[in-house]
């Protein structure tokens, strides 16, 4: 019996399980770990490359035609209310989860802060202010377009495609031979995606390989108790508050949602990379979750730059965590700028693995703590963004079926 994609997914992520720990028993050094990494990141990289390779191209085409494909202006106008309406109410509820658990739990008191001096030596991060930051992240919105596809800045791209698709809509027939391009453009993209989601199953073994083996898991004890206020509260939103979401606007069962979103979720897990995942993402959105093209073109690629629950949430607690670990009692309004700041960072942060990492710096300065703490964070850092980055993306799909349903309204 042929066994299809997504019980081939599930099987290079069970190999890639036990390969990583096998390779963590030998330990680094073994020869057969070192050959065995090797080749693993050979193929791993070879697999996220192949999802960049395509993510610029797709990204524009998607956004474009989904716009342009929304002819009426009353529909583009309600697609744009939904959108954002649940983006910025997802991502709220996550930051406020996240405060609540760092508030409730008190993590990192009692810490020896000496245990990680020596990972403060190979991380450097530029410091703004609030004011820069903000200025910084418009300024980055509107860029030469030539310049943001040759740079694969992927918001700036996105800011130019909903442009160029809102005048698709406006000009109407006129510009149907170019709007008839990009969706030959768009299609050939899926193509592409369809020949490189065959090597999902290995590149997914890889990846999970290399991260189980490669962990400093002594390190990672040391703050046990932070990872699992984290993955705790991160894996709550995931399968209860964003579920439940979906459930109250669209009647659609949690079960059925996750069957169809597997693909995507366990992609982003091991890639750590939302923009990485774009394609997947999109797949399942279309083919399993029956969203329309035109909804999941636009919701999708926005929400990968814009919508990331997971990292808003992990942001909030860890400026809490710092808190406790520098002795500072944060007030009320110091926690409702964590919340404003941390919503902002998590909106600018890119698709990247471990993008939160430079965002973070500008949310713990906004309230006065010291941003060379940000490195106490990097030990567990890998772990945790493999758990966020897959919340993230569970939140553009999520989006995307309530989009339509509020759009079909």
């Amino acid at each position: 019996m042929k066994i299809g994609l997504n019980g081939q997914i599930f099987l290079g992520a069970a190999l890639g399980i036990a390969l990583g720990i096998g390779f963590a028993g030998l330990g680094p050094e073994a020869p057969l770990s070192r050959q065995g990494l090797y080749l693993l990141g050979l193929v791993g990289t070879l697999f996220v490359d192949l999802l960049k390779m395509v993510l610029v191209p797709l990204v524009f085409t998607s956004i474009a035609v989904g716009v342009a494909n929304l002819r009426l202006h009353s529909q583009l106008h309600r697609v744009w209310i939904a959108t954002l309406g649940f983006f910025v109410l997802s991502m709220a509820l996550a930051i406020l989860l996240g405060l609540g658990a760092a508030i409730w739990f008190e993590p990192g008191k009692g810490l020896n802060l000496e245990l990680f001096q020596h990972a403060s030596q190979g991380f450097s991060a530029k410091q703004m202010s609030f004011p820069e930051f903000i200025a910084s992240f418009l300024h980055g919105l509107f860029l030469n377009p030539f310049a943001a596809l040759a740079q694969a800045n992927v918001l700036a791209i996105v800011v130019f495609a909903l442009l160029l698709g809102i005048a698709l809509v406006v000009g109407g027939d006129r510009y149907r031979n170019i709007l008839l391009l990009l969706q030959e453009g768009l299609e050939l993209m899926l193509r592409l995606v369809g020949w490189i989601m065959r090597l999902a199953p290995f590149g997914i073994c890889a990846l999970l390989a290399q991260l189980l083996a490669t962990q400093n898991m002594a390190l990672l004890s040391s703050l046990a108790q932070f990872v699992a206020v984290v993955i705790g509260t991160t894996l709550l939103h995931g399968f209860v508050v964003l579920p439940g979401l979906l459930f109250l606007a669209t009647g659609v069962s949690p079960l059925k949602f996750f069957r169809g979103a597997r693909a995507a979720l366990l992609t982003a897990f091991a890639t750590s990379s939302s923009s990485a995942t774009l394609p997947v993402t999109l797949r399942c959105a279309e083919q399993h979750l029956h969203v329309k093209p035109s909804i999941a073109g636009f919701v999708i690629p926005l929400g990968a730059t814009v919508n990331m629950d997971g990292t808003a949430l992990y942001e909030a607690a860890a400026a809490l965590f710092v808190a406790n670990l520098a002795g500072i009692e944060l007030d009320l309004a110091q926690q409702l700028i964590v919340c404003f700041t941390t919503m902002v960072a998590a909106m600018g942060a890119p698709g990247i693995p471990s993008a939160g990492m430079v965002t973070m710096v500008m949310v713990l300065q906004a309230v006065g703590l010291p941003a060379e703490a940000i490195a106490i964070l990097l030990p567990v850092d890998r772990v945790l963004d493999t758990v966020r980055t897959m919340v993230n993306v569970e939140g553009d799909m999520v989006g995307c079926l309530i989009v339509q349903r509020f759009a079909e309204a």
